[in-house]
């Protein structure tokens, strides 16, 4: 499942808890009524400003009752009684809470025997709609959707042991795509399980760099291999990759952690990027909204420089390339064509020109480029296309820009591929800070200083300043 699937299913639940829980108050309320109050009597009753919006208060500390308890965050490596668990633990706190709001501020309805129906209704709700939840997506995943790629470090018998716990539960949703590990004295015993080793120490940073690896399990033992151990952490942080590890914690200097109770065990989770929540909810819902209003608010201009570009010359209307997005999955990224139809096999013709430093391919004065195409760089306007990649969720409005799979494999510097850890976008600081005119090392800079100081604020700063530099044409060649 994508990140953007993702958080749509998260977003979907919180709003299905809503109303669960709105029916659980309705239910509690009608069976609560006091006896000289008949039904017809309660539902003739005016609703005041001042009621709807202790209601809805009520509904935001209901809300962040469940959003603390992990509700919201990912569960695949918890088990259905945990989820049943922390649904309990949060319909009690939801309750205390709006009790506690009901008899301070003098609400006659909340009776002790109200908070008594509401809780066991709320209770009866939440517990049915996870067990619900965990058993629908158990069998999507037992068919091969919505699985991540696993990798294991280590080959010992809690490596083995995770390994196969993760195997025996499809449910779960993850490949494992292998194991590595250097030879050591109980290597005869793991080749005697049936697992087969990837590479050694050695070769992971490559395995990174080139395969799609969701996140990397560290089952090594401390105490022996801290150096190795910590070293491939880092390794995985500087990428952006999550890291859980079966035993300790590294002092990382840039992932947050949280520890996760799994049916395996104490797992500890080291994690780069936007930590998922309701701001990073929020970021993606403003996205879905703007691209879609861009899109029909703009339909008119495309419709025109469509139009331009095809009687211009000859060639396709929109240019099609592929660019590395999160976590270095490949997407299509669309933008109006600017050049002549063979610019991408005149590329090696020209690459002596290249104006900026590092693997990115960059030229001012670039002589495929057409003279409309000149028109739409220098306005941005070439850009609008990227709209649909940001509705489709491939990119984001605010966020670090894609780059060709070129330039992405002359990376030279790990550090650097962090800033794959987070969905690509339209604009980032580096628009803004001069573009094309400031150096490859400093860019990169930019977008590691987005993704550990993002904010919703920050993105809203980036696209303010956004304007006024596309109209300035500041860096754009």
């Amino acid at each position: 499942m994508t990140t953007y699937r993702r958080r749509v299913l998260r977003n979907t639940l919180k709003v299905f808890d809503l109303l669960l829980t709105m029916g659980a108050f309705l239910l509690a309320t009608l069976i609560a009524l006091p006896a000289r109050m008949s039904l017809e009597e309660f539902l003739s009753m005016r609703v005041s400003l001042g009621n709807l919006v202790l209601f809805s208060l009520m509904l935001l500390m209901w809300h962040l009752a469940f959003a603390s308890c992990g509700l919201y965050d990912s569960r695949r490596m918890l088990g259905c009684l945990a989820d049943v668990r922390d649904a309990l633990k949060a319909a009690f706190a939801g309750t205390v809470l709006i009790g506690i709001a009901g008899f301070g501020f003098h609400v006659r309805m909340f009776s002790t025997k109200f908070l008594i129906i509401f809780w066991i209704a709320a209770c009866c709700a939440s517990i049915a709609s996870r067990v619900l939840l965990h058993t629908t997506l158990g069998k999507v995943r037992k068919h091969g959707r919505n699985l991540r790629h696993i990798l294991i470090v280590g080959t010992g018998s809690r490596a083995i042991e995770f390994a196969r716990t993760i195997e025996s539960k499809p449910e779960m949703g993850y490949r494992i795509m292998g194991f590595v590990d250097r030879p050591w004295a109980g290597s005869a015993e793991f080749n005697r399980s049936g697992y087969s080793i990837l590479c050694g120490f050695e070769g992971l940073e490559e395995i990174l760099r080139t395969s799609v690896v969701d996140e990397v399990v560290i089952a090594l033992p401390i105490r022996s291999l801290h150096m190795e151990a910590a070293s491939i952490a880092a390794a995985c942080e500087m990428q952006g990759i999550t890291i859980h590890v079966l035993s300790n914690i590294f002092d990382l200097r840039l992932a947050n952690s949280r520890a996760d109770d799994t049916e395996g065990g104490l797992l500890i989770t080291h994690y780069t990027g936007l930590a998922e929540g309701w701001r990073t909810d929020a970021k993606r819902l403003f996205d879905i909204v703007s691209s879609s209003v861009l899109l029909l608010l703009f339909s008119p201009l495309l419709l025109a420089i469509a139009a331009l570009i095809k009687l211009s010359g000859p060639g396709p209307v929109f240019f099609i390339q592929r660019r590395v997005g999160l976590s270095k999955r490949q997407f299509k990224m669309y933008k109006f064509r600017t050049m002549v139809p063979d610019a991408e096999q005149r590329m090696r013709d020209i690459e002596h020109l290249n104006n900026v430093s590092g693997p990115v391919f960059k030229i001012k004065d670039d002589p495929r480029v057409t003279l409309i195409g000149k028109f739409l760089r220098k306005t941005s306007l070439d850009e609008l296309p990227q709209l649909i990649n940001v509705f489709k969720g491939e990119m984001s409005l605010v966020g670090p820009r894609p780059l060709p799979v070129r330039d992405y494999e002359g990376f030279n510097e790990d550090w650097q591929r962090r800033r794959f850890s987070v969905r690509p976008g339209m604009t980032c600081l580096w628009q803004i800070t001069g573009r094309s005119s400031i150096p490859f090392e400093t860019w990169m800079e930019l977008d590691l200083q987005y993704i550990d100081r993002w904010s919703l604020w920050l993105d809203l700063q980036i696209l303010m300043r956004t304007i006024p530099a596309v109209f300035k044409g500041v860096g754009a060649v």
